[in-house]
């Protein structure tokens, strides 16, 4: 086995990798086609190997597909694998429906879960987002007695702000923050991330190409159907002009010889030791090049040049979870 740094998640928490592994591409979410299962499972069993042992699911992806292919990943290879589970989310033929936060539909999830897992205990439990429905008391609360049955070790939270997080912490210790972060997503830093870290809070930062606008590959216009051409930053001249900004990523990650999705995951890693780079992938392929980007070093002048460039607010139109 290989040796990945390893951060402890949240204050004196459990060990874990500072690279997370992302597994929702491994089915399908949003109703497309569903990823060659075995290379799936390869992919959770190499990463595994390398010394990747957070991986991330939600009940939600794929119908429940994506926690039943994690559980086969991981059989025989529990003790390797520290899993973070979502639920809340509620769909019906790939389309979003809402949220369902009550208290007797998380103690319903997360049977489901345990069951589809393969597992006695989901290490990271998080509800996906509030939406106010239901006070965060009642949400946390229902985890913390999950902790106490056994069936949960750590509470999550993920997409919420920086008041929910004081208060989801004041109910019980909160050990993550899973939330997007990248170069083209910073408005976290205004005042969610300060929250997290006074609190001691890890963040696991999922989306760090922006959904693709950071990798270096993306033209402008986009072809007709692109389901990215559904959100403002990737529309007419707000992208033209994104575009623009992502060629002095291009340019830096040609003179360090890397990738411009290394740079952008780089970027998130070199953010903070409490911060982890989440990052989706279901293929083996992508596993060295992904592995390669959290040993990316920035001297203070690249440093200043990306934080200028993608200052908070330079990437026009919503993020990506906005219209």
């Amino acid at each position: 086995m290989k040796s990945i740094e390893q951060i402890h998640l949240g204050q004196n928490g459990p060990l874990v990798s500072k690279l997370g592994l992302g597994c929702m591409r491994m089915s399908s979410v949003w109703g497309g086609p569903t990823p060659d299962e075995k290379e799936s499972i390869a992919t959770i069993r190499q990463a595994l190997d390398e010394g990747i042992n957070f991986l991330n699911t939600g009940d939600f992806y794929g119908a429940g597909h994506n926690e039943m292919l994690v559980g086969k990943a991981i059989e025989g290879r529990r003790d390797d694998a520290f899993i973070s589970v979502k639920f809340g989310a509620i769909f019906h033929n790939g389309a979003w429906l809402g949220l369902d936060l009550r208290p007797i539909a998380i103690k319903n999830f997360i049977n489901y879960s345990l069951t589809r897992l393969g597992i006695e205990t989901i290490d990271l439990y998080q509800p996906c987002r509030m939406d106010g429905s239901v006070p965060v008391a009642d949400i946390i609360g229902t985890i913390a007695d999950l902790i106490k049955e056994g069936k949960v070790k750590h509470i999550g939270v993920s997409e919420i702000n920086a008041a929910q997080l004081w208060e989801a912490n004041a109910i019980h210790p909160i050990s993550a923050l899973e939330i997007g972060y990248s170069l083209a997503d910073r408005q976290i830093e205004n005042e969610l991330l300060p929250a997290a870290k006074e609190l001691g809070i890890s963040v696991v930062a999922f989306a760090n190409t922006a959904e693709g606008l950071l990798t270096g590959e993306m033209k402008a216009p986009l072809p007709a159907g692109d389901y990215h051409s559904h959100f403002s930053r990737f529309q007419g001249d707000n992208l033209t002009r994104n575009l623009e900004k992502v060629e002095v990523l291009k340019q830096l990650a040609k003179d360090k010889g890397v990738t411009p999705t290394q740079l952008a995951i780089a970027w998130v890693n070199a953010q903070g030791e409490q911060i982890m780079p989440l990052v989706s992938m279901s293929k083996r392929s992508r596993l060295p090049e992904n592995i390669a980007a959290m040993s990316i070093s920035f001297s203070a002048e690249e440093i200043k040049l990306l934080n200028d460039t993608f200052a908070i607010g330079a990437i026009l139109g919503g993020t990506y979870l906005q219209r």
